[in-house]
């Protein structure tokens, strides 16, 4: 009985013991603990003294700087993105894809997100696109929208249908550079084709528009007039000019004869349609082909004094279903 009590008071001493030891280590354990997590604060505190955290921008693999938050190039390339379709910009492209990297920098060291920012916006690729309205091939007005051009050609073509033959459309444009082209208002557009219309107007026999003088130079006998080196009145214009300056078709047509005829000498006859026929006489060089078409400003000949001629000039002579008239009705006014 007496040996069982005693191993009794013995557990409970043993166990009283362990568990003293346990309170002891366990409150060292912590102190050292809360020891070791003040010191780490301490630290902490330290270094985001001296340290921020931030985000490297990278593109194409090169470091372009520093950003607080990468959100706000996420929403600048999102801006970027949203006006596709707006103010003129067709697409926006950015060939490469920005990457970013959590790194610690020195607070001394600047946080560049301007200077960010605008090298994303630069290496985009913003194509803009504009439409322009065209009259006989060449541009005339450009606008910002398709609308505002089919207004401007659907308007061009009802008022002068009866009056002018002319190829009236809309070119669309697409550039990198935003400033390339100044769209107009439909108004100053409409304004200047008009002009433009009414300058071929009133420079077109028959409905062929004479878009180009033959050459440069003085009138030395108009038409109708009566002359000593001829019996009858004159049929055409004379243009004096140096010898073996260029002649320039005044309209597209077709050559339909290219050699001597008489007292003109050396003959170009291109053929216009709606019966127009022009004639450039007294060619020192015939360049142009019977059966070549040609477009106003081709070469055709040379200035020369061929046929019955007293000094190097062009004859100039337009007709009408073999009847001529006046060219400075038309030209050389």
């Amino acid at each position: 009985m007496e040996n069982e009590k005693g191993k009794f008071f013995h557990k409970r001493r043993v166990e009283f013991i362990l568990n003293k030891r346990i309170k002891y280590y366990t409150r060292s354990t912590f102190k050292w603990l809360m020891l070791i997590a003040i010191a780490l604060l301490i630290i902490g505190g330290i270094f985001l003294l001296k340290y921020q955290l931030v985000c490297e921008v990278y593109v194409a693999g090169e470091s372009i700087g520093y950003v607080k938050d990468k959100n706000i190039l996420e929403d600048k390339m999102q801006e970027l993105y949203d006006k596709e379709g707006t103010k003129n910009v067709a697409f926006v492209d950015l060939p490469e894809v920005p990457e970013y990297k959590l790194t610690f920098i020195s607070h001394n060291k600047e946080i560049n997100d301007t200077e960010v920012l605008a090298k994303i916006e630069e290496s985009a690729k913003i194509t803009y696109e504009y439409y322009a309205v065209t009259l006989n091939g060449k541009e005339q007005s450009v606008v910002a929208s398709l609308e505002e051009a089919e207004k401007i050609v659907t308007e061009m073509k009802e008022k002068y249908k009866d009056s002018v033959k002319f190829a009236i459309g809309i070119n669309k444009l697409h550039s990198e550079n935003g400033e390339e082209y100044k769209p107009v208002t439909v108004a100053s557009a409409e304004n200047k084709v008009s002009k433009e219309l009414q300058k071929i107007e009133t420079s077109s026999v028959n409905g062929v528009y004479l878009a180009q003088k033959p050459i440069t130079g003085i009138i030395t006998s108009r038409f109708g007039s009566m002359e000593s080196i001829r019996s009858f009145p004159h049929n055409g214009l004379d243009i004096a000019a140096p010898y073996g300056t260029k002649i320039k078709s005044a309209s597209e047509g077709k050559v339909t004869f290219s050699g001597w005829q008489g007292s003109y000498g050396n003959l170009v006859i291109v053929d216009c349609g709606n019966g127009v026929k022009i004639y450039y006489g007294h060619c020192s060089r015939l360049l142009a082909k019977v059966g070549s078409k040609v477009k106003a400003g081709d070469i055709l000949a040379e200035v020369g004094s061929t046929g019955n001629s007293n000094g190097n000039h062009l004859h100039f002579e337009i007709q009408i279903n073999g009847v001529s008239v006046n060219p400075q009705k038309y030209i050389y006014k």
